[in-house]
């Protein structure tokens, strides 16, 4: 029989389904005229080869009620020429500043992302689109001058070995000049640094759009040539743009010698594009990423989210990792994907550059912050209660939630038997009961019911008869939260030896070949079903009925069982055997379902030496054979 002697370890999850919209209390957030610029690059072949390329530019008005009106430019690979490009359309924003938009350039496609300090920032990840959208609220910059830190990310040609990123620094004076600029950067087909120097670059600007010339052609050992279009934000602080006649995309911050307040603290939204060429010199192919999410960092440990496609992948994953990070020089640190990201002064807005064979820029945003009266339910705090991955990452069915908010109870209280009522609060999922395990004014534990239906999910507590706002996220096949000790997401797997169920840890690490039961949550439907809150049936027992797989530092495991921990409510469990070859040290355990990719327990294995935590590969698309799942479709528009 399958056992659980740990004990019960909580700190965040998350649930949604069924019929309700998504929440659009936050329209009235995005309002008036902002500048945009949205590129898409969709791969053709096997290598990673661009098939076709588009970016569009220019204005987008929002009228606060959910339309939107664009009026700008667009340049497409099959036309080569800029043409007039206008579009309206609707968008979707939640309390959080989550939501989406109408896709202006696919018919019946979105554009899912996030807003803060007046920037919008997504990708259309499950419509089978690979790309970027930037849009920043527009106004009177008065003198566009001071420091700038740049990132671009450049596909001059359809070659994906061309394609290249750099970093640089403007220095408007107002007048008109940057002077010179000195350019370092990666094209995929090399492996060492590039550096380019400039001399007398002059810009133009008019209105809220700037023109800047380079030079020369792109292409070739060039990072920088030809035009950029750009647009400075209101306050002056941040600035993006692109090529008029190109499928580039940079990103900046102003930046002076000043430290950024929380640089290693807080939760942000992101949302990126980037090319891994580590595969290029030996499988001559390389892999265009694009993402939206979130990221959580608690003094430099970061626990992130991205929604992931790829181009070679038919539809979007949620993927989870963990990071440890340290502050660099001038308000930077490095990620374990491969980005070096710098600050603006203010700490807001955060840029990273792509280094090595790592080619691409991401676009972080600090999360607004979010309060109020009576009863409320964090728009953000709905995470899940294993790994504390943030809420962006949706929920799933049976999976452990962990609701933050104020006044969520008027007093705190366990039951581990799970009622539906608990200290006089109820939680309501689409208008079901949640069963409940803790309840604290700060902190629900509860457990997303199995009969929830469709995409979205609606979420309220009751505290006595006072009812929060209501909180809306999506609801995927999978959510996968491995259980840590300590507790939070980030430390060694809750996992126990089979053969003693005595906890795997450094002191007595799990073994090649030995079978490792590690508990977690998020697996979504099981048979024989149960009703949450009831305990994992003995005989039979009660099976995950989607795939699951299971890897050390993406090393494939041969799993024995995945389903419901027999005899305990709201437990999910693995079986599965240490392959042979994995080496000494803590290695990542990794866990993926059809929609999903989680990398963020470790679990220490005996061997000769032990090594360090490596930077593995925890990010190279899905590793499983995947049944078609459909593209979010959370409402009608």
């Amino acid at each position: 029989m399958l056992r659980f002697l740990l004990p019960l370890l909580l700190t965040a999850a998350a649930a949604f389904a069924q019929t309700p919209s998504f929440d659009d209390s936050g329209n009235g957030q995005l309002q008036g005229a902002y500048a945009f610029r949205h590129v898409t690059w969709l791969v053709g072949d096997d290598a990673g080869n661009l098939d076709r390329a588009a970016a569009v530019y220019g204005t987008i008005t929002f009228d606060g009620n959910g339309n939107y009106t664009l009026s700008g430019s667009a340049y497409d690979s099959d036309e080569q020429r800029v043409l007039p490009f206008t579009r309206t359309g609707t968008y979707r924003l939640s309390a959080s500043g989550y939501g989406y938009l109408s896709n202006p350039v696919v018919t019946n496609a979105r554009i899912y992302g996030l807003l803060s300090h007046s920037i919008f920032a997504g990708s259309s990840t499950d419509d089978e689109l690979t790309d970027l959208f930037v849009a920043s609220r527009t106004g009177s910059t008065g003198r566009f001058e001071g420091r700038y830190r740049i990132a671009e990310f450049s596909f001059p040609s359809s070659d994906i070995t061309a394609v290249r990123n750099s970093t640089f620094e403007w220095s408007p004076d107002g007048q008109g000049n940057f002077g010179a600029i000195q350019a370092t950067g990666f094209i995929a087909s090399r492996a060492d640094a590039i550096t380019q120097n400039l001399n007398n670059i002059r810009y133009s600007l008019e209105g809220n759009e700037g023109l800047v010339t380079y030079g020369g052609t792109p292409g070739g050992s060039a990072l920088l040539a030809g035009q950029r279009l750009f647009y400075p934000s209101a306050d002056g602080s941040f600035v993006f743009g692109g090529s008029p006649a190109g499928f580039d995309f940079f990103v900046g911050v102003r930046v002076s010698n000043a430290d950024a307040p929380g640089l290693l603290t807080g939760l942000f939204y992101q949302a990126g594009a980037d090319i891994d060429a580590s595969t290029l010199s030996d499988e001559n192919y390389a892999t265009l990423h694009t993402y939206y999410g979130s990221v959580n960092m608690n003094n430099g440990t970061a626990i992130g989210h991205q929604r992931v496609l790829t181009g070679f992948d038919e539809f979007a994953f949620d993927y989870s990792y963990t990071d440890q990070l340290s502050a660099g020089q001038g308000n930077t640190y490095d990620d374990f994907l491969g980005f070096r990201h710098f600050s603006s002064d203010d700490g807001f807005v955060r840029v990273g550059f792509g280094q090595n064979q790592t080619i691409g820029l991401t676009l972080s945003l600090r999360a607004p912050e979010l309060a109020g009266t009576r009863v409320f339910l964090n728009p953000t705090g709905v995470v899940n209660a294993a790994s504390s991955t943030p809420f962006t990452a949706g929920i799933s069915r049976g999976a452990f939630l962990s609701l933050y908010g104020t006044n969520l109870s008027t007093s705190t209280a366990i039951d581990s038997n799970f009622p539906n009522t608990l200290g006089g609060v109820q939680v309501l999922i689409n208008g079901q009961q949640a069963p409940l395990y803790v309840v604290s004014p700060g902190l629900i534990n509860a457990v997303a019911p199995f009969n929830l239906t469709g995409d979205i999910a609606r979420i309220e507590v009751n505290n006595n008869g006072q009812v929060s706002n209501a909180v809306t996220t999506f609801i995927n096949a999978t959510s996968p939260g491995v259980f840590t000790v300590p507790p939070g997401g980030a430390g060694y797997a809750a996992a126990q030896h089979t053969s003693d169920f005595s906890l795997v840890t450094p002191e007595n690490p799990a073994r090649p070949g030995e079978t490792i039961a590690v508990y977690l949550t998020g697996l979504g439907d099981v048979r024989p079903p149960i009703t949450a809150g009831t305990p994992g049936p003995t005989n039979p027992l009660s099976t995950t009925t989607v795939q699951t797989g299971t890897y050390l530092d993406g090393e494939r495991a041969t799993v024995t069982f995945s389903g419901l921990a027999p005899t305990l409510i709201g437990l999910y469990q693995i079986n599965f055997v240490v392959p042979n070859n994995t080496p000494g040290g803590d290695r990542y355990l990794e866990v993926s379902g059809p929609d999903s990719y989680h990398s963020q327990a470790l679990l220490p294995v005996a061997g000769a030496a032990r090594a360090a935590a490596p930077k593995s590969p925890r990010r190279r698309g899905h590793p499983e054979n995947r049944e078609r799942k459909p593209s979010r479709n959370p409402d009608s528009q």
